[in-house]
C-alpha cells in the first residue's frame, strides 16, 4: 500500500466533506433504533416542527463530530488512537443517517450551516491532534459532555409519544458516553478549566442556536 502524499490527504478529506454534508457517509452494521417503533398518538404540527428543529440541531452536531474526528485522526501520532478516531467516525456516521432519515420522514430539512460546523471542526480536530494525543483524547470527551448535555435536554423536550425521536436519541447519548470513556481510558488529559468551562459551552451553544433556526 503506498503511502498517501498532503495533496492526497486533502482530497480524501474534501471527498469525506462532500459524503457527509451532501451524501451518505459510510455507517457500521448498527440498525437504526427507530426501525420498528410504532408511535403511541399521531404528531401534531407543533410536535413536528420542534422534532423537525431538535433533530436538526443533532444532525448538525454529528456534522460537527465527523470533522472533528477526521480532523484528530489525520494528525494523530499513535495508530491505535487513529484507528480510535475512525471508528468513532463511523459510529458518528450512524447518527448522521439516523437523525437525516428521521428529517424526511417528518419532511424537516437540514442545516445550511453544516459546510460552515464541518470545516469548523475539522479545523479545530487537527489542532487538537497537533498539540497531543491527550489533549486530543480529553478534547474528544469535553465535546461528548456537551454532546450528552445537549441530547438530555432535548429528550426532556420531545413529546412523550414521539417514540422512534426519543430511541434515537437514547442511542445516540449511549455511544457518546462510551465515547467520551473510551477516549480518557486510552489517555486524555483533563482540560484545563477557561477550555472546559467557558470556551466549549460557548462552542456548543453558538452550534445549536443556529442550527435550531437556520
Amino acid at each position: 500500500m503506498r503511502t498517501l502524499s498532503l495533496l492526497d490527504k486533502i482530497l480524501v478529506e474534501i471527498d469525506q466533506s462532500l459524503r457527509v454534508v451532501h451524501a451518505t457517509a459510510p455507517t457500521t452494521e448498527r440498525p437504526n433504533p427507530a426501525e420498528g417503533v410504532q408511535e403511541t398518538a399521531p404528531l401534531s404540527d407543533e410536535d413536528r416542527q420542534l422534532i423537525n428543529r431538535l433533530m436538526r440541531i443533532n444532525h448538525t452536531g454529528e456534522v460537527s463530530a465527523q470533522g472533528l474526528y477526521r480532523g484528530q485522526a489525520m494528525t494523530a501520532n499513535r495508530p491505535d488512537i487513529k484507528a480510535q478516531m475512525d471508528r468513532a467516525a463511523m459510529e458518528e456516521n450512524d447518527h448522521l443517517n439516523w437523525t437525516e432519515k428521521r428529517l424526511h420522514a417528518l419532511d424537516g430539512r437540514k442545516s445550511l450551516l453544516n459546510p460552515l460546523f464541518y470545516w469548523g471542526s475539522f479545523a479545530i480536530g487537527a489542532a487538537a491532534g497537533k498539540i497531543g494525543d491527550k489533549w486530543s483524547l480529553g478534547f474528544v470527551k469535553e465535546t461528548e459532555d456537551q454532546v450528552i448535555k445537549h441530547l438530555e435536554e432535548h429528550i426532556n423536550h420531545l413529546p412523550a409519544h414521539a417514540l422512534a425521536d426519543m430511541a434515537i436519541l437514547q442511542k445516540m447519548k449511549e455511544d457518546e458516553t462510551h465515547h467520551g470513556d473510551v477516549a480518557m481510558q486510552s489517555g486524555g488529559a483533563k482540560l484545563p478549566f477557561p477550555v472546559r468551562k467557558l470556551l466549549m459551552p460557548l462552542m456548543s451553544k453558538v452550534m445549536t442556536k443556529s442550527a435550531y433556526y437556520v
